[in-house]
């Protein structure tokens, strides 16, 4: 079968199939590509400030809609509600996040048994190397901006131990502080007393987390696309093969009727089969 293969027009038709199939691969990368596209981004910038209490409500679902959305508030901070959260990360090195308790003034109150007076916010301050350069919060009222975030999950069977917490989670948080809050935390970049910003201190890094970047979603049809050109590829050089493969049957077949033409070829039953001696030559007479 190489020696059918090794034809001139065979070989034409090899490179034919793998010029193809390269397309077919290139056209696959395509939609591939365009099987994972990004969200839209949302009409009203998230970078502009606006008012929490506009924002967000407390006791309802967190909408994606307000996500990674800059905020500000007013209000005050508790400094006996303040824990730090292990295991976060500032230029690599593993640190603390310090998580303060902040009321938010003009903030709806929940209703029923065990509501607090107050709504509370937690509010991630900043990053700190040791938990001992973790001060507290500063007094008086504050006014706040930062980037409104959704409550992180507690991790289950955890206990992070006093005055610590596994996450930034508002369900782990209520327990610990027994308040009212709202259905995520504040990365704050800003914080002013008295129209004087308030310096976080020497041990303490802002945290300034950027706007998270929009989820992939997958669309099915494109990347349906993308198998079939695959399949598309394989099946051109097959059809070569298969091309290849008949023509080699028939070459069988030419050699073996060939062979049956010789075998069958009709004999003379009145010749003789034996050889013949010459005859001698006659004189002729004059």
């Amino acid at each position: 079968m190489l020696k059918t293969a090794l034809k001139p027009r065979w070989i034409a038709g090899l490179v034919f199939a793998l010029l193809l199939s390269g397309v077919f691969v290139l056209l696959s990368q395509w939609q591939l590509s365009r099987s994972a596209q990004h969200e839209p981004p949302v009409p009203s910038s998230i970078e502009e400030v606006k008012p929490l209490v506009e924002v967000l409500k407390p006791g309802q679902f967190f909408p994606g809609s307000v996500s990674d959305q800059m905020v500000s508030a007013t209000g005050s901070y508790d400094p006996g509600k303040q824990v730090l959260v292990e295991g976060r990360l500032y230029n690599n090195q593993k640190g603390f996040w310090i998580v303060s308790a902040f009321a938010v003034d003009a903030a709806p109150t929940l209703k029923g048994v065990g509501a607090s007076p107050q709504t509370w916010i937690p509010v991630a301050r900043g990053w700190v190397a040791e938990a001992s350069q973790a001060g507290p919060p500063p007094s008086g009222t504050i006014t706040l901006t930062g980037r409104l975030i959704p409550s992180e999950a507690p991790v289950p069977n955890v206990d992070a131990g006093l005055g610590r917490a596994s996450a930034v989670s508002a369900a782990e948080l209520i327990n610990k502080w027994e308040v009212s809050s709202y259905p995520g935390f504040v990365a704050a970049t800003s914080e002013i007393a008295g129209g004087s910003p308030i310096s976080l201190g020497d041990n303490v890094k802002a945290l300034n987390i950027p706007p998270q970047p929009p989820a992939e979603q997958v669309n099915w049809l494109n990347l349906f696309y993308a198998v079939e050109w695959v399949v598309f590829a394989g099946f051109s050089i097959f059809i070569w093969w298969r091309l290849v493969k008949d023509d080699y049957r028939r070459d069988l077949e030419d050699d073996e009727f060939e062979d049956d033409d010789v075998e069958d070829e009709p004999v003379d039953p009145g010749a003789s089969t034996e050889p013949t001696s010459p005859q001698p030559e006659q004189k002729v007479q004059q």
